[in-house]
């Protein structure tokens, strides 16, 4: 499919271009109110999680933490996000603004004010929404749910296991050709930019020949990145563009007009939020202003959209373990301050030297050569050259972040759900996506590859709404399933009758391996058998497994409903400085269920005793299924 349509844009790209754009024109036309619309709901429904008892959730069981530290998650987020973007529109699109407002005078200062709101709008909480629905749909059914890291996946709440036929291989299927198509357009319209930073710098001809030589160069890299994999690669490359990127921001910030970038990101940002509302759902229709929003608006929606299942495989690759609250805090609000700060240092102090200084040729750069427009900018500065130089470096290092990135995740959507591949695989989609680039690039085709890829995001938001519906459904169910399964431990040694000596006994012991290995044979397996068959004779599907001598489950198995998982495992901890023995490990006997670790210890319990915890949390399952199941009979 990706080969078939790659020689649609090869062969016939101006005729293709012609096809696609008179397609995006119709959907701006008739179908811009949806886009606008559905973008809003996604927005509205991601700070309703956030702030509602579902934000509490885990991307993953309840005992699971995040695999990466804060620091490296929202630098990988960040640079797969929209890292490259900032580099070629952090000048020019506020300029644009400036200098072709959508209402009121060109030039004033009111003119400013709206141009750098209309920039933070395109570039704040709507675009990492769109990422968001699924990153975060993908990283709950795949780390709470144990399904695969895998679009389809998002749809089980509605069809159950026929995810796993046609229409699972569709939903994946149309993943994989919009993060191709993606990020192939980006690695040509990147090397235009570099081709025209290098010519504006160093002489460097702007020919089809420079601009193949550095996406050979940009995926060569990428190929070595990913082939280290994602701790040694990807986060190394992604933590380096945000030294470089802060490090270039504050200096300009320090050498530039700093008292009056900071007075702008204080007053932009509040500008912002106040008119947020207004914003999201402005069509522009009283002003008669469709051909701007279309251009303008509508495009970014559009190419957010299209981007969405690639940034949001990869963010869900790289957040299992945090809290939905937690997630969606970094991935909405983190990213977009750092740009909103970003468009002030570069966007508002363009502006600045425009209204102030004259800079009038970096105006006329904006309109007439947009690639140069933060070469031109820098010129304003001490040490442009080195702060160029920077730019250059940044430019690629973000552009190497997307291309491996972006070969993670078609890797892990073709990799017939096996959560590792072979590192040929990996390497081979980061030059598939570079030799196809180049020869779009080089044919022509890449502006309708690029416009047929933005024409794509309609199926796509159809199919992100009933994402939503689906993420909504099960965290209604995981809800009720955490509300009624929860329970103290003291509650099953009152229910067991277990004595008061007892208990004391069982706080001050501190077990080492051979007892709670020998505790795990002799007490737990017999008595989840017995259990298992006392079920099976009332017509229950109940099996016991055992992994070594560390972890012995009790599954009951029901079509349509959740599994009851009841599990016990041993964990390792460090004694207390004021046990008796401080300088051995400990263990515990932790009961999990299906959410994860439940944090109470059955060790030392009777076989009376573990059969009333077990019946216990059964009959809250039960209870959980009644509630997500039953119909009200009025």
């Amino acid at each position: 499919m990706i080969s078939f349509l790659s020689s649609i844009g090869i062969i016939w790209p101006d005729k293709a271009n012609v096809f696609f754009g008179h397609l995006q024109v119709i959907f701006v036309h008739h179908t811009g109110w949806f886009y606008i619309l559905g973008v809003a709901i996604f927005l509205i429904f991601l700070v309703f999680i956030m702030f509602s008892r579902f934000g509490d959730i885990k991307l993953g069981p309840d005992h699971s933490a995040p695999e990466h530290s804060t620091v490296s998650w929202i630098s990988m987020l960040f640079s797969a996000g929209m890292g490259i973007g900032l580099m070629f529109y952090g000048v020019s699109e506020p300029v644009m603004h400036f200098n072709d407002p959508p209402t009121g005078p060109v030039g004033t200062l009111e003119t400013a004010q709206q141009a750098m709101k209309i920039t933070f709008f395109h570039w704040g909480l709507h675009a990492w929404a769109a990422y968001a629905i699924i990153a975060l749909s993908l990283s709950y059914f795949s780390y709470r749910h144990n399904l695969p890291l895998l679009p389809r996946s998002i749809l089980h709440p509605l069809i159950g296991n026929k995810i796993y036929g046609p229409i699972g291989h569709f939903v994946d299927t149309f993943s994989v050709i919009g993060t191709m198509f993606g990020i192939a357009t980006s690695l040509g319209v990147g090397a235009m930019q570099i081709n025209a930073g290098l010519n504006y710098l160093l002489g460097f001809p702007v020919n089809n020949t420079t601009q193949v030589i550095v996406i050979a160069f940009v995926s060569a890299i990428a190929g070595l990145s990913v082939a280290f994999g994602l701790e040694k690669g990807i986060k190394r490359l992604s933590n380096l563009n945000m030294v470089l990127s802060l490090s270039l921001m504050l200096l300009i910030l320090c050498i530039g007009p700093t008292l009056a970038i900071f007075k702008a990101f204080v007053e932009n940002t509040g500008s912002y939020f106040s008119d947020i509302i207004d914003m999201t759902f402005n069509l522009y229709m009283y002003e008669k202003k469709e051909d701007w929003i279309g251009g303008w608006t509508l495009l970014y929606w559009s190419w957010w959209i299209s981007w969405s299942p690639f940034v949001g495989v990869f963010i869900a690759r790289i957040s299992k373990g945090r809290t939905i609250r937690e997630f969606l805090m970094g991935v909405l609000f983190v990213p977009s301050f750092f740009i909103f700060l970003w468009f002030c240092v570069f966007g508002n102090g363009a502006i600045y030297e425009i209204l102030y200084d004259g800079a009038s040729d970096l105006s006329y750069a904006v309109e007439h050569n947009a690639p140069v427009a933060l070469f031109k900018f820098l010129e304003l500065f001490p040490f442009s050259s080195v702060l160029s130089a920077v730019s250059i470096v940044l430019i690629v290092t973000f552009f190497v972040s997307s291309s491996d990135s972006g070969s993670l995740v078609i890797d892990t959507l073709t990799s017939d759900m096996h959560k590792e591949s072979a590192k040929w695989q990996r390497v081979f989609w980061a030059f598939a996506e570079g030799v196809l680039a180049a020869a779009l690039l080089v044919t022509g085709g890449l502006p309708a590859l690029q416009t047929m890829t933005i024409a794509c995001a309609l199926p796509l938001l159809v199919m992100m709404l009933i994402f939503c519906y689906c993420l909504f459904i099960a965290l209604r169910n995981d809800y009720l399933l955490q509300a009624n399964i929860q329970d103290h431990p003291t509650v099953q040694y009152s229910k067991a009758h277990i004595s008061w000596k007892d208990r004391v006994s069982s706080l001050v012991n501190y077990p080492k391996i051979k007892e709670s290995e020998k505790f795990m044979q002799d007490i737990v397996l017999p008595t989840l058998k017995e259990i298992a068959v006392e079920m099976c004779k009332q017509g229950l599907n109940a099996k016991v497994t055992q992994q070594e001598s560390q972890k012995i489950s009790l599954v009951v198995e029901r079509n349509n409903v959740e599994n009851f998982n009841y599990s016990i495992r041993l964990r390792k901890f460090s004694a207390p400085e004021y046990a008796t023995e401080t300088d051995n490990d400990y263990y515990r006997a932790e009961v999990y269920l299906l959410q994860g670790g439940q944090q109470y210890d059955v060790m030392g319990y009777t076989k009376e005793q573990i059969i009333a915890d077990i019946l216990n949390q059964y009959e809250r399952h039960m209870q959980f299924i009644h509630l997500t199941n039953a119909e009200q009979i009025s």
